[in-house]
């Protein structure tokens, strides 16, 4: 069961990576003084969009990160309860 999943994650991981798509990540002024300062002969505006997505992707990798710590924190299998057999008093 556990070589499916990593099969699964792997030709998933692998799809993504052959349907990829070229993205723009940048508004449509942004997009318009990049491509003017490079015709123009400026080459700071080459990594404009990169750095954007970089910026982009940075908060969800640290959710997903953190989340993963949690999953992996709290799932624990063989969990002992000691639940009290007398009846709780919530007054």
């Amino acid at each position: 069961m556990k070589a499916l999943k990593v099969s699964l994650l792997v030709l998933v991981f692998l799809g993504m990576l052959v349907f990829s798509q070229d993205v723009s990540a940048q508004c449509s002024m942004c997009t318009m003084n990049a491509e003017s300062s490079v015709q123009n002969g400026n080459t700071q505006g080459n990594g404009l969009n990169d750095g954007i997505l970089y910026l982009l992707a940075a908060p969800y990798l640290a959710v997903a990160a953190i989340g993963y710590l949690w999953y992996k924190k709290y799932r624990k299998k063989n969990v002992i309860l000691d639940i009290k057999d007398e009846k709780i008093n919530l007054n």
